[in-house]
């Protein structure tokens, strides 16, 4: 069975392009070294909620567009295996100082699916 990374959060829509630029790399990077997919979504249909909804999720703001996205990897040790060649791919490096969004309020965590169709 897979696994899969998932990542939600708020890009302010006047940086949306550099955003854009950043996950084409990222993909790239990612595919490279074993993930088996790599989606990002730019939010169409997220409504703020009463109580809890994407937008309430990363705080998003006025002007900022929520993405969701996921990479998919065969197994958790192969997770583990790309997450570390990621991490320490130096096309990627100060990715995260420079980033076009807030990643204080990105949410991010690891699933292990249990239907896969």
């Amino acid at each position: 069975m897979s696994y899969v990374d998932g990542f939600v959060l708020a890009v302010p829509k006047e940086n949306i392009e550099a955003y854009k630029e950043m996950a084409r790399k990222a993909g790239e990077v990612w595919m490279e070294h074993g993930a088996t997919a790599y989606v990002e979504a730019i939010g169409d249909d997220v409504p703020y909620g009463e109580l809890t909804s994407f937008p309430r999720a990363v705080q998003a703001k006025d002007g900022e567009i929520v993405v969701f996205a996921w990479v998919v990897y065969p197994s958790r040790a192969k997770r583990d295996e790309v997450m570390g060649k990621v991490m320490a791919d130096p096309r990627l490096e100060g990715s995260m100082k420079d980033a076009p969004f807030d990643g204080k309020r990105m949410i991010f965590g690891g699933f292990v699916p249990f239907i896969e169709l």
